[in-house]
């Protein structure tokens, strides 16, 4: 490629392209690379783990997701959280989206009113949903309008969702928790307005015009973001007629006919039966559920289709391994029927692998099967039914691949464990806001995995615990890559001591022997731990941290400590941080922002700023930082552009930041639930591929040179450059981001390495901006490499408009000096 490059300059070089010229001084050494730079950041959010790097194949294990016919109002439907009707109106719990729909009417243009009040100021907002379309369980699934109040930041908030989540415009009110107010919506075609109270009719609180994306027709609705609310009279004004609702009358109660929201209930031929979603004595967690035949030839079952319904991915030949547990129904007084498990075609009509399970008694049986498939299908059920009369409870159903669609024998899917190690990655964490969940705690993470107990997550309401901190070590251990984690702060002291034991201690101390007899008798030598993630700055945080680190320290004096609250050096908590927790903590975890092409430069600032201010407060100091979330909402090239530019400015930090870890390492295609539509790697149930910022990170992981060596760029304001070199001064790394519309040509000036001896390979990845890559395309955008030879008169590169170069030169011969 270089040389093509080389040649066409030339031609270029009539067009008035400026000319630039980089620098190097191979033999001037600036600072050391840390080897833990080409991280990523992974969590369950966008079900990275249970649907994605998790090989569980079924989606609803616990039968814990309530049947999507369970809504608390009459002629409204349920997406999500725990609602009830009482006191005249309609209550949600705190949960991450959840909200309620209403059946009609279907608008465009009219007024929505209804009162709203937010039951505490602990919480985010709550509020009306408008135009709502396609409506799913899940943070952002759906599309419409929001408007909605907070009492915690005293405002208005008006967004707009396409599964995903874009503010648009706040205004400041006085949101009081424990007082009703009135919200009232005016729309007219892209225009928005909004009145809160008594605001006078022609002064609206909000006035946005959606020029750009303005939303066609849809339903109302009323929803939660993580606060405890309450509603009430619901008023729809729309072409010419009014629909009121106070928002008190239950639906009636659920009919006998209740299937767990993420199972289906089928019958065939001439069968009668029905299912119940049962609350008495489950075997895990609170619910499990019933299949009753009553009669008739043909089956009563259920049926799974994985995550998101996509269907299951089965191969001809492959041997996939189950297990349930099951029990007779209390109240099936007939013989016992045994239950018929199988692999089968989406519309049930060909069946490629069938087992039959022995019946069980009163009390819960563990029932394991394997199942063979007999063809090729990627979107498969998993069929769970009854042949002949009699009932049944099932509960904690497993189905996993084996052999080669493992990763290393763990239950990790091998094709996206493959592709996360290709990708390069030295580091990985595991953390994020799932573990502010009150219900994570790691204590619910180990051991059998069915008895593990589900638990209402920071994403999801039904978070499970079968992936947890050890499996997560044991991925990292057999990937090769170095693990970071992040537990919740208020796990107790005693408890992270015994965490630490876990991990770390030998298999002679009490919870070291656990460890040997869930099956990994060697320590695992963890070494870095965050205590808590995006945490408040203020004393509770402090004293936490000082608590669970005085118990941790204890147990391994070894183990480096991670700072999980904000960085913000304005707030006079931060000085305090710094100065009491000298020796105490190893890091500080910084987020960034990491789709604009000034990011580099905003995080090159920040760390300047941040390295001189901790050097500040507390002098002589080993705190150092690392950014463990680098965010956005893109996963273009202009993403990886991103990304390059703040792995240069990052290395330019060397000595003092040492891990950078884009957000998310994972992402399911078609899936948003939080508006960071970022994921390096994308999946569906049988396909795995990069995005540019994958090949991006790719590139700097196999080009990764441990001094970072002096260099600068004359005559281009949009090349941004850094340089590294090898300890025996003989391999040069040139990373360059041309963030420009244009090409760049440079003559390059690299000391000892502009040579004829010098003698390397180029990697180049540039394209459309908005460019991404799709499983018909996977590597539409990835980089590009080739053979180059430098020599003193060596002609300009051209650097392309939108790219990332990286220069690998070998001097041969007699090493520069050092």
């Amino acid at each position: 490629m270089l040389n093509t490059i080389l040649a066409l300059c030339l031609a270029l070089s009539q067009t008035g392209l400026p000319e630039a010229v980089v620098r190097v001084d191979p033999d001037r050494v600036v600072n050391r690379v840390s080897p833990w730079m080409y991280g990523s950041c992974i969590e369950d959010v966008n079900h990275e783990i249970y649907g994605g790097l998790y090989a569980q194949m079924i989606f609803g294990e616990s039968f814990e997701e309530p049947p999507p016919a369970v809504s608390p109002l009459a002629g409204w439907s349920l997406f999500g959280g725990r609602w009830s009707v009482e006191g005249g109106a309609c209550h949600v719990e705190p949960d991450a989206g959840a909200k309620l729909v209403r059946d009609t009417p279907q608008f465009a243009d009219g007024v929505v009113e209804c009162e709203v009040r937010l039951d505490d100021d602990r919480g985010d907002n709550s509020g009306l949903i408008l135009r709502v379309r396609d409506p799913r369980t899940g943070a952002d699934s759906w599309i419409g309008y929001e408007v909605s109040i907070s009492a915690r930041s005293h405002s208005v908030i008006l967004g707009r969702h396409q599964n995903d989540w874009k503010p648009l415009r706040s205004a400041p009110a006085s949101v009081r928790a424990g007082e009703w107010h009135r919200l009232r919506v005016a729309l007219d075609g892209p225009l928005l307005r909004v009145w809160l109270d008594d605001d006078p009719a022609p002064r609206p609180r909000i006035e946005f015009r959606d020029a750009s994306e303005p939303l066609a027709a849809g339903s109302v609705g009323i929803r939660t973001w993580n606060s405890r609310a309450s509603f009430r009279n619901l008023i729809v004004r729309t072409g010419g007629r009014e629909v009121t609702d106070a928002l008190s009358r239950p639906a009636a109660a659920p009919a006998m006919d209740a299937v767990s929201g993420m199972w289906t209930g089928y019958r065939t031929g001439a069968a009668a039966g029905h299912f119940g979603w049962e609350a008495d004595d489950p075997f895990n967690s609170l619910h499990s559920q019933q299949i009753a035949h009553a009669g008739g030839s043909g089956t009563v079952g259920i049926f799974n289709l994985g995550l998101n319904r996509w269907g299951l991915s089965v191969r001809a030949g492959a041997r996939y391994a189950g297990r349930l547990y099951v029990r007779r129904h209390a109240g099936d007084s007939g013989q016992a029927a045994g239950l018929t498990v199988a692999l089968q075609s989406r519309d049930g009509t060909v069946t490629y692998a069938r087992a039959s399970l022995k019946p069980a008694g009163r009390s819960w049986e563990r029932r394991a099967f394997s199942l063979i498939s007999n063809a090729d299908d990627p979107h498969a059920r998993f069929a769970i039914f009854l042949e002949r009369p009699g009932a049944a409870v099932v509960d904690q159903v497993a189905l996993m691949p084996t052999g080669r669609d493992l990763f290393h024998g763990l239950p990790v899917r091998a094709d996206i464990g493959n592709a996360m190690q290709s990708e390069g990655l030295t580091f990985l964490r595991y953390g994020g806001s799932m573990v502010n969940a009150p219900g994570y705690r790691w204590k619910s993470m180990v051991g059998d995995p069915d008895r593990r107990p589900q638990y209402a997550g920071t994403w999801y309401p039904c978070s499970i615990n079968g992936f947890g901190i050890e499996e997560f070590v044991r991925f990292c251990e057999s990937a090769h890559i170095e693990p970071a984690f992040a537990i919740n702060i208020e796990e107790t002291t005693q408890d992270a001591a015994d965490l630490v034991s876990y991990l770390n201690g030998p298999v002679s101390s009490e919870w070291g022997r656990r460890r040997a007899q869930n099956g990994h008798s060697a320590p695992y030598g963890v070494k870095f731990i965050e205590i808590g993630n995006e945490e408040a700055t203020n004393e509770h945080y402090l004293e936490r941290f000082k608590a669970l680190e005085a118990a941790i320290r204890h147990a391994d004096p070894a183990l480096q400590l991670v700072i999980g609250a904000w960085w913000e050096p304005d707030n006079p908590v931060s000085r305090r941080i710094v100065e009491q927790l000298e020796g105490k903590a190893a890091l500080w975890d910084v987020h960034v922002g990491g789709d604009s092409l000034n990011d580099g430069r905003a995080v090159d600032a920040l760390f300047t700023r941040m390295e001189r201010l901790v050097r500040q407060w507390a002098p002589g100091t080993a705190l150092k930082a690392c950014v463990f979330e680098e965010n956005g909402g893109r996963h273009d090239l202009q993403r990886a552009l991103g990304h390059a530019l703040i792995l240069n400015a990052t290395e330019r930090h060397g000595d003092f930041v040492v891990m950078d870890c884009p957000a998310n390492c994972l992402q399911p295609l078609g899936q948003n639930d939080n508006g960071w539509d970022q994921g390096q790697i994308f999946f569906t149930s049988d396909r795995v591929w990069g995005m540019p910022p994958y090949y991006a990170e790719q590139m700097a992981a196999r080009n990764h040179l441990l001094l970072r060596v002096q260099s600068s760029v004359e005559g281009a304001a949009d090349l941004d450059v850094t340089a590294t070199r090898s300890e025996d001064g003989r391999t040069l790394a040139l990373k360059v981001v041309n963030a420009g519309a244009r090409p760049v040509a440079a003559a390059l000036r690299l000391g000892a390495f502009s040579r004829p001896a010098t003698t390397g390979q180029v990697w180049t990845i540039s394209g459309d901006l908005t460019g991404v890559n799709d499983a018909a395309h996977p590597e539409a955008i990835c980089w590009k490499q080739s053979p180059v030879r430098l020599g003193v008169e060596t002609a300009p590169v051209v650097f392309p408009a939108a790219s990332y170069t990286i220069l690998r030169l070998r001097r041969v011969g007699r090493s520069p000096a050092r």
